[in-house]
């Protein structure tokens, strides 16, 4: 029996593309390799976006060649796309497949064998599937160097994502992600466009799905028509993860993003009158050359506004080939350390605030484990409670709050207690 390893770094769309590497090789007969196990194929699916990513992708590589000793290391995703010269010259390496054959890599690796599509049918390990609708990016920050890696953006059809989307439900899936590097973007791969709003809508109608979730978008793009799609959906859930990268317009200015924090707090503010359950999660970048004392508290003032759920916080890294790569006025890494320890304190308290708005509120909880699982607008809980099941929806009225999450009860007076994850 053939036995493979898929390691993942990075995104969202890395751990959609890693689930089809594994559902083409599972469906071929292969199954994953256990600890200590030789492998016929190990996959890792790198990243690049910061130079740790870079460090740990390495690692990873020499990782499963120590631990699996593969007939066949097949190295894939951003960093192979930046570095494949480097990449090949590793022993450990059989092959360097970029970004743009990522959908062909078993048909290179094994040419005269027959692959099934590249598309997911479960994903393994989770109940909330990630569906990837969109790849590639136009927007060419100053900062990032995912345009390079992964091309400009194109989208998969309106079609062949709702087929996917009810295989998942079929397999006992309640909630998905639509995710991709942009999803703004989406266009449906047709003209006219279908756009993210339209897309949204025809999830929407796809029977025994419980919950649609929208990864990534900038501020900006939540226009009307996606506000209606979100808010109208009767299987939408009310969180959004919006970008925000920055406080300060004159770092947003120097970042070359397209909205100004104004723009990101009418977004939120439009959703919140809308629903005032609704939360937001976020990504900020710490650091970015030129930031000030006075930029950086600008960031702070605006996390105390609007009050995330949950903050992503990226120190920031030179990236080759980028601008701010070769801007001036770079932030030490001393002040980056301090900066990234106030700002995720802060991150912590505003999230233990907005918790406490919710203190009387009844919740439907999507377990993930027997024990784990988050409401519809994204707060996490521990459940103590026996015979319960993962993938299971249940009703929990929130009492109280703790540093690590809400504290509540279910429906049928048992204690519940939520944990922040």
């Amino acid at each position: 029996m053939k036995k493979y390893k898929v390691v993942t770094l990075g995104c969202r769309t890395n751990q959609y593309e890693s689930e089809a590497f594994a559902t083409q090789l599972r469906k071929e007969g292969y199954v994953e390799a256990g600890e200590g196990e030789k492998a016929d194929l190990c996959i890792v699916n790198t990243c690049t976006v910061t130079d740790s990513a870079d460090k740990r992708s390495l690692y990873q590589i020499r990782k499963v060649s120590r631990d699996f000793s593969p007939e066949r290391l097949v190295v894939t995703g951003c960093l192979a796309e930046r570095s494949k010269k480097e990449l090949k010259k590793l022993p450990e390496v059989t092959n360097v497949i970029s970004n743009k054959d990522k959908e062909k890599l078993l048909p290179l690796t094994f040419p005269k064998e027959k692959w099934p599509e590249f598309r997911i049918e479960r994903f393994e390990a989770h109940t909330r599937a990630f569906v990837k609708i969109q790849d590639g990016c136009n927007s060419y920050c100053s900062y990032c160097v995912i345009p390079f890696v992964r091309g400009r953006s194109r989208s998969k059809k309106v079609f062949d994502l709702l087929r996917e989307i009810e295989a998942l439900v079929a397999n006992g899936y309640k909630e998905v992600v639509l995710t991709g590097i942009n999803i703004g973007d989406f266009d449906g791969d047709q003209t006219p466009p279908v756009r993210l709003a339209d897309l949204i809508r025809q999830v929407d109608k796809i029977p025994g799905l419980e919950r649609i979730r929208v990864s990534s978008i900038d501020p900006d793009e939540v226009d009307d028509d996606l506000l209606d799609a979100i808010i109208n959906g009767k299987k939408t859930a009310p969180s959004m993860h919006i970008v925000l990268q920055s406080g300060s317009n004159l770092t947003l200015k120097r970042m070359r993003r397209k909205y100004t924090k104004q723009d990101f707090i009418d977004a939120t503010e439009r959703l919140l009158k809308a629903n005032p359950s609704f939360t937001f999660t976020t990504d900020i970048i710490v650091g970015f050359p030129g930031e000030t004392e006075g930029e950086f508290k600008e960031t702070l003032q605006l996390m105390d506004e609007v009050l995330f759920a949950k903050v992503h916080m990226f120190p920031y890294s030179d990236r080759p080939k980028t601008r701010a790569s070769r801007m001036p006025n770079k932030v030490s890494k001393e002040v980056i350390e301090e900066r990234k320890a106030i700002l995720m304190k802060r991150a912590e308290e505003n999230a233990f605030a907005l918790r406490e708005t919710f203190i009387g509120s009844e919740f439907s909880v999507l377990l993930e484990t027997k024990t784990v699982g988050h409401t519809e607008n994204f707060l996490p809980f521990l459940v103590a409670q026996e015979n319960l099941r993962p993938n299971t929806l249940i009703k929990v009225k929130c009492t109280g709050n703790s540093p690590e999450g809400l504290i509540g009860e279910d429906q049928t007076n048992r204690k519940v207690q939520t944990l922040f994850a």
